[in-house]
């Protein structure tokens, strides 16, 4: 079975930077090509793939440096666009402690609480990479016990809204009060069919409809075969949200999953510890690292 992805990946920097990759190796995912510029993220950008073409997938290189929001009244930092088009974007951190609990979380012999403070601590360094110049801020002077400074707040009344599928994206959003100054939280329940792989919704707590300009991290562990995250996604999206108002948040993802929502939801931004390559028979993302639910709480 090839090796080369399912969709063109694009991989955008605007700061000069060197990158290698093993010319033995097929590039999957950037996974086998390493930034030197580590205070860089990587931007995959995905899009389908034309049934049609047999010539190989480009990947373009370009730094991103992130612009400060200077507005002095309450408003939603934009982001730089960092490709053409309406391209989903796919980011996973090259840091070193996200590398870290990515690691713990995969070994089969982490005990049930390190596992769950790992996918906490996971899951607090993505949404404070989501968070980068998408909050909303308020500027001012306030006086320092040395002169006056001026400063600038995330606005508090501009919550963010946290949506965990249960049961794994508990322990995913453990910690995510810790960083971000405001939250609401809205628990979604899905469970997925063994034998179709299709989901159920059993517990729903979302609004009849979210506030103009909300923000919204969507946050599921494992994007493996796409059918849950997608019909969370299409809960929000009937509740007043666009693509570009929700960041997804997880620990792992497949390229299933990657290619539905490149698919379905445009403008989306998701944000992943790792990209595994594959999917078993069973829905289960390889090598990936189990059934996050049972190994977060012990089941």
């Amino acid at each position: 079975m090839s090796s080369a992805p399912l969709y063109p990946i694009l991989m955008a920097c605007r700061i000069n930077f060197s990158l290698r990759c093993p010319s033995s190796e097929t590039p999957r995912f950037g996974s086998t090509c390493r930034l030197q510029n580590p205070s860089s993220s990587l931007l995959f950008n995905l899009a389908p793939a034309s049934s049609s073409s047999s010539n190989p997938k480009k990947i373009s290189y370009s730094g991103t440096r992130r612009r400060r929001s200077v507005a002095v009244k309450s408003q939603m930092a934009t982001e730089e666009k960092v490709a053409s088009g309406n391209r989903m974007l796919v980011f996973v951190p090259p840091h070193q402690l996200i590398k870290h609990w990515v690691s713990v979380l995969r070994n089969e012999q982490t005990p049930c609480p390190i596992f769950r403070n790992a996918m906490a601590e996971l899951g607090r360094l993505l949404m404070y990479e989501a968070s980068r110049d998408w909050l909303p801020t308020v500027t001012g002077e306030i006086q320092s016990p040395m002169g006056v400074a001026s400063v600038e707040f995330v606005d508090p009344r501009e919550p963010i809204s946290v949506v965990p599928i249960l049961r794994a994206g508990l322990a995913l959003v453990e910690h995510a009060s810790s960083i971000l100054p405001a939250t609401k939280t809205y628990h979604l329940g899905l469970s997925r069919d063994e034998e179709t792989l299709l989901p159920t919704v059993y517990l729903n707590k979302l609004p009849d409809n979210f506030p103009e300009g909300s923000r919204v991290f969507l946050v599921d562990p494992m994007l493996a075969t796409g059918g849950t995250i997608v019909a969370a996604l299409d809960l929000l999206k009937e509740r007043g949200l666009d693509n570009k108002q929700i960041k997804v948040i997880s620990a792992v993802a497949a390229p299933p999953a990657l290619q539905k929502l490149s698919e379905k939801f445009p403008g989306l931004h998701v944000y992943t510890g790792i990209i595994d390559p594959t999917v078993n028979e069973k829905g289960f993302i390889i090598p990936g690292l189990g059934d996050a639910g049972d190994r977060s709480f012990g089941t």
